[in-house]
């Protein structure tokens, strides 16, 4: 059986890296390669040998600064599509885009599950610029092809960046953490890594939403994390009707205390990706 070639588009990135740390336990069964798409240069690039391609270059979300705006539609909206149909063109029959649960909007103060029928709605240009770039690949696919979207919740693993390491680092310093009622999806980079792996063995096409097996509640993953640490935490409730009454209006509280999940049937996948449960993948990201 010959190796199945992969090319990540977007040289460095946190879910290229891992994923191709995770395919190095098959290195008879896969060969992956990482590009910039950066410049100029990568448009030289023979794409006609690769059977898949994971297009991961992207700006994140970390700026609303509206002189930003330009920039988020030039990298997240035109340049997945200009890569896309060069790879098109180039005989590629699976491209493979990391979008993002953002389409959908923010978390809320309010138990808010997605679903098969919410229909995405930004509520900024960086998931406006996501969600555009998702339709832009959606008039390329064809039945040589394929793409498949995935639309991630909050990733996270060993040295990711983003709210998980603000919450690892509270963890670890504060000795009372605020005991909220809420919800979150969230996916180990772990269970991402092996969910991408899938779809290359399958040759899938269409829209995606892996995450954990679990729900997450904030409170609870701060107290495992500082527990994976050999610290404890005290939850409290204390100060729960002044915050919750600020979740919907400050920013970094929506963040931490909202509610943002996926209806889990959204998730379900015809083999299993979830190769850590949360404790584990906690205990994982954590130990040194």
């Amino acid at each position: 059986m010959s190796k199945k070639r992969i090319l990540i588009t977007g040289k460095g990135s946190y879910v290229g890296s891992n994923f191709m740390i995770w395919l190095s336990q098959w290195p008879n069964q896969y060969e992956v390669e990482e590009i910039t798409v950066r410049g100029e240069e990568w448009k030289e690039k023979d794409f006609s040998q690769y059977d898949s391609i994971l297009h991961v270059a992207g700006i994140a979300h970390v700026s609303t600064d509206p002189k930003m705006k330009d920039q988020y539609y030039k990298v997240n909206r035109d340049l997945t599509i200009e890569v896309a149909k060069k790879a098109k063109n180039q005989g590629v029959k699976q491209f493979i885009f990391m979008s993002s649960i953002i389409v959908y909007g923010d978390s809320s103060s309010d138990i808010r599950v997605i679903d098969r029928n919410t229909v995405p709605k930004p509520s900024n240009f960086y998931g406006n610029s996501k969600l555009q770039a998702e339709e832009g690949l959606q008039l390329l696919k064809s039945d040589d092809f394929k793409i498949a979207v995935i639309r991630p919740p909050m990733i996270y693993g060993k040295d990711s960046k983003g709210n998980y390491p603000k919450l690892a680092k509270a963890a670890r310093f504060l000795p009372v953490f605020p005991d909220i009622d809420n919800q979150r999806s969230m996916l180990h980079i772990d269970n991402l890594s092996e969910f991408i792996k899938l779809l290359v063995d399958n040759k899938e096409d269409g829209f995606f939403f892996p995450q954990n097996s679990e729900y997450v509640k904030t409170s609870q993953l701060v107290k495992s994390i500082a527990e994976a640490h050999g610290k404890k935490i005290r939850l409290s409730k204390k100060f729960n009707l002044i915050l919750k009454s600020m979740i919907g209006n400050v920013g970094i509280l929506n963040k931490v205390f909202g509610n943002f999940v996926y209806d889990k049937n959204m998730s379900d996948y015809k083999a299993n990706y979830h190769i850590r449960n949360l404790k584990e993948s906690i205990e994982v990201t954590e130990n040194n």
